[in-house]
């Protein structure tokens, strides 16, 4: 039987059913929309409360509102499961786990590799697999397509597809979505592209095919490699500003006059979320297996990993200008999401700088109103209620931009000011505030 016998026409009429194995940030979304242009869509997640709460209509994901998702569980177009047992009556599974870093800064791919022992005793001729999760270029090709031959007995590409389509999620922008974000996709075979192009292009305005799945892997990471050395370099211009006495922001905001030859990043606290202080070293942790070096990867990682530190060591430079030692300090750091108006806190340079602080002896409270809670390395934290107790703190450490925040009245009512990311720029009693 050949793989592609009757898949695009099942996709073509709505009648594929579509499985979303990993239902936080990358899944649900997706899962959503197929669900939302008719495809029966069944989600796999091992967090048995978040199947609970997805099944009761209820949503934990900012971009995936509950009113949005709630009629379509009601309607049975979307169902929630912990069991791997429903990859069997899927024509297309579609994989978005987690791919973070170990603790040596080496890519962790076992999140997949668990996933797919879980698919493989359900495997069947004719269905679709795609790997949505970031990894290194040729773990499609040489890890995915080796475990699922193996479960199955069966060979990709001849009774299965195989693809990896690079996930493009981007928490809180309210301009692009899944259906308006273009979708990379490459095929093991020719005739797998044909069925992801298929998938995908049914409920997305515009699919780009490339010619193999290692091609799909490299577009992630260079898109997220292009961020990370931008900000390193923009994050070294703040440290040279520093040295120099300069406001990195204005001298930016002025360069992004030229109308040609220039884009504006800015720096901030370090970096922060799911791809990008992530992904630029899964690639440069390929090169060095062929005996590569990465440079631009690895010198942007070191800045960039570098900024906390500087934060840290800026506070304690205006503590010191105010006649404080920094031991001892109350400290509120405002914000811990890594970027503004979002609950994600992954890899959120906030949560290290209060670690270092804390290291030193200040005494650290945070105030955010999209994270009221986290647990980060087995200890949980809980956000201040309000800021109506400002100015019995020594310094206001601002460490993610929410517009919710009124940085006129905090920059007023504050002792001091350590503002990482430009958020008062438009305060004109400046006195108390120190900028990156």
């Amino acid at each position: 039987m050949s793989a592609n016998t009757s898949l695009p026409e099942k996709i073509n009429q709505r009648q594929a059913t579509v499985a979303v194995v990993g239902l936080g940030y990358v899944g649900l979304p997706l899962a959503t929309r197929c669900a939302q242009v008719g495809f029966p869509t069944r989600g796999i997640d091992v967090q048995q409360a978040r199947v609970d709460r997805i099944n009761a209509g209820v949503s934990d994901i900012g971009d995936v509102p509950s009113e949005m998702m709630a009629p379509l569980v009601t309607a049975g177009k979307l169902k929630a499961y912990t069991t791997f047992a429903i990859v069997a009556e899927a024509d297309a599974v579609v994989i978005c786990v987690p791919t973070p870093l170990s603790k040596t800064r080496d890519p962790d791919n076992s999140y997949i590799v668990r996933a797919l022992d879980s698919i493989g005793p359900f495997i069947r001729k004719g269905q679709l697999f795609v790997l949505e999760s970031t990894t290194y270029p040729g773990f499609t090709r040489e890890v995915m397509v080796p475990m699922l031959e193996k479960a199955s007995g069966l060979i990709a590409g001849t009774d299965f597809h195989v693809a990896f389509s690079p996930e493009r999620i981007d928490p809180g922008n309210e301009k692009y979505g899944v259906k308006n974000t273009t979708k990379i996709v490459g095929g093991l075979t020719p005739e797998c592209g044909a069925a992801v192009q298929a998938l995908y292009g049914s409920f997305i305005d515009t699919v780009r095919v490339v010619s193999s799945p290692d091609t799909a892997e490299m577009v992630k990471l260079l898109e997220n490699t292009f961020r990370a050395v931008n900000i390193g370099l923009v994050n070294e211009v703040a440290l040279m500003c520093n040295k120099l006495g300069l406001n990195p922001f204005e001298v930016i905001d002025a360069a992004a006059t030229k109308p040609f030859g220039f884009m504006p990043f800015y720096p901030g606290p370090g970096l922060g979320g799911h791809c990008i202080p992530i992904d630029p070293l899964y690639l440069s942790w390929k090169l060095r297996t062929m005996n590569y070096q990465a440079r631009f990867i690895e010198l942007a990682d070191t800045i960039n990993t570098a900024m906390p530190a500087h934060v840290v060591q800026i506070t304690q430079d205006a503590l010191n200008d105010a006649g404080k030692a920094l031991k001892n300090a109350k400290v509120l750091v405002l914000g811990v999401a890594y970027k503004r108006d979002i609950d994600d806190y992954r890899e959120s340079p906030a949560l290290t700088i209060i670690d270092l602080l804390e290291k030193k002896g200040a005494h650290v409270a945070y105030f955010d109103p999209h994270v009221p809670s986290y647990r980060e390395d087995g200890h949980s934290r809980s956000s201040i209620a309000d800021l109506g107790d400002l100015g019995s703190y020594d310094v206001a450490l601002i460490t993610t931009d929410h517009t919710s925040f009124d940085y006129a009245d905090i920059a007023k009512r504050a002792q001091l000011v350590v503002d990482t990311r430009n958020a008062t720029k438009k305060v004109t009693a400046r006195g108390n505030i120190h900028l990156l």
